[in-house]
């Protein structure tokens, strides 16, 4: 099963996917944790040149390529092979955040993203988690790491407005896989939301 999760920066998507993977494991399932822009080689090559550096620093056309570049190499190398073995894959990002990044807040590009997606990707996750919550408090928990990959977060609070609203919208559009998941609690009851609805899905 390919499980992604999404959100805007800041909204602890790392963390849950850790508790999840965990609470998984001791079910007995065999997990691989991955991430987006990364998870294989080439593809955190490629992330290092879209996370890192000024905000101005690509157009949003060209953060599409380099973006479908990363996921059709992290498809190839990770998510087939795992999902072919058996496994549940967690990814932190896949394609909705291009789609609500680069397709909806940054430009109507979103039909771009729509054609690239067709052509080189051809799968969805079978489950997404999006975790909602305050992007003022999301930008500060985000900006307070200092992890040097914050070239997002520098577009500021006005940005991150639009993706809540540009994820929210995606729930709302596609309520089978999508599911929106209250992030403004603590970090165990957003936690126990989310197992609940990956057990549900579960085969």
């Amino acid at each position: 099963m390919f499980i992604t999760f999404e959100g805007i920066d800041g909204s602890g998507k790392s963390t849950q996917i850790k508790l999840l993977a965990d609470a998984l494991e001791v079910d007995g399932r065999d997990v691989v944790r991955t991430r987006e822009p990364g998870g294989s080689d080439g593809a955190e090559a490629i992330r290092r040149l879209l996370v890192e550096g000024d905000p101005g620093r690509w157009s949003a056309e060209t953060e599409i390529l380099l973006f479908t570049a990363a996921r059709r190499d992290h498809l190839e190398r990770l998510i087939e092979p795992s999902l072919a073995d058996g496994k549940i894959v967690l990814s932190d990002r896949f394609a909705d955040s291009t789609r609500i990044y680069q397709g909806a807040a940054r430009g109507e590009l979103r039909d771009i993203v729509d054609r690239l997606h067709a052509l080189m990707i051809k799968r969805e996750p079978d489950l997404t988690i999006v975790i909602d919550m305050d992007p003022d408090a999301a930008l500060a928990r985000g900006l307070a790491r200092g992890s040097g990959e914050d070239r997002f977060e520098e577009f500021g609070a006005a940005f991150q407005h639009k993706l809540r609203a540009g994820f929210q919208a995606l729930a709302k559009a596609e309520p089978d896989r999508v599911k929106l998941v209250d992030g403004d609690r603590d970090v165990e009851a957003v936690a126990a939301d989310i197992l609940a609805i990956v057990k549900a899905h579960l085969p």
